[in-house]
């Protein structure tokens, strides 16, 4: 069974299309006029083993907020339909990921009730290259979290070295390779549960 899913999003300020497979090999085609937003996206193809693909027109002229922002929305209403009624899948995911100086926790229940929370320290800096801005940060994962309908917990355990400031690159690559293999797991196919949805509800 296909577990794919293709969602359109358009509005006055942005047209945003995603597909996402879930039993891809991490294959991504990324285009969102925001350079390190592409980078961090291909991060969630290849470490979440999906394959990705992003097209994205927004208001850029503006600022980058509107295309960030529908883009976590359709990535997290794709996500959500590609899901199905989650019959046989793991539903829990977690991932505690370091890249160099960093450390990342995250945690994802596929739980059908949105709820995110976001614990990372002041980074310092605006923006990180020339159009992504650090504060966006926050909003892409409750954007993406409350539209896949999960419960998503992400929380920077160690952002630099005590007395230097944060490499806020990294800060926020970690993030989203931790989610991309919190997400991974909790996607997968747990071969114990046969077709049955993991909740005691009998419905997810």
């Amino acid at each position: 069974m296909s577990r794919a899913a293709t969602i359109t999003r358009a509005t006055a300020e942005t047209t945003i299309t995603v597909t996402i497979d879930l039993d891809g090999d991490g294959r991504a085609e990324l285009s969102t006029g925001i350079g390190f937003y592409d980078h961090m996206l291909h991060q969630i193809a290849r470490h979440g083993g999906f394959d990705l693909t992003v097209a994205a027109a927004g208001d850029l002229h503006i600022d980058a907020h509107h295309t960030i922002e529908d883009t976590a929305l359709a990535l997290g209403e794709a996500l959500a339909r590609a899901l199905g009624d989650k019959r046989g899948i793991t539903r829990y995911g977690h991932a505690v990921v370091p890249l160099d100086e960093v450390l990342v926790r995250a945690v994802v229940d596929l739980s059908g009730r949105p709820y995110v929370v976001h614990d990372e320290p002041a980074l310092g800096v605006g923006t990180i290259g020339p159009a992504y801005p650090t504060s966006l940060t926050r909003h892409i994962w409750e954007s993406f979290g409350h539209a896949a309908r999960m419960t998503l917990h992400i929380d920077v355990l160690r952002a630099a070295r005590p007395g230097t400031q944060p490499d806020a690159h990294h800060v926020v690559e970690a993030q989203f390779k931790a989610v991309a293999r919190a997400l991974r797991q909790a996607v997968a196919i747990d071969p114990r549960a046969g077709a049955a949805v993991p909740s005691t509800k009998g419905t997810l």
